[in-house]
């Protein structure tokens, strides 16, 4: 996900985004913890993927 393709989106679309990313980061720290996750490296990205939604958030405001 790049910041570009978040900028043209709204407040809302964000917001939802950022609900959906930070559900998919508990299930993964949980399958983390579970030794279900193959790709650990999936965190981070996931972690990334949030700080560039609140970036963009903090900028339309």
């Amino acid at each position: 996900m790049k910041y570009t393709e978040l900028n043209g989106k709204s407040v809302e679309e964000l917001n939802s985004l950022l609900k959906e990313k930070k559900l998919l980061l508990f299930n993964l720290k949980q399958k983390l913890k579970t030794m279900q996750l193959t790709n650990p490296k999936e965190i981070s990205i996931v972690k990334k993927d949030i700080a560039k939604i609140n970036t963009a958030i903090n900028a339309t405001k």
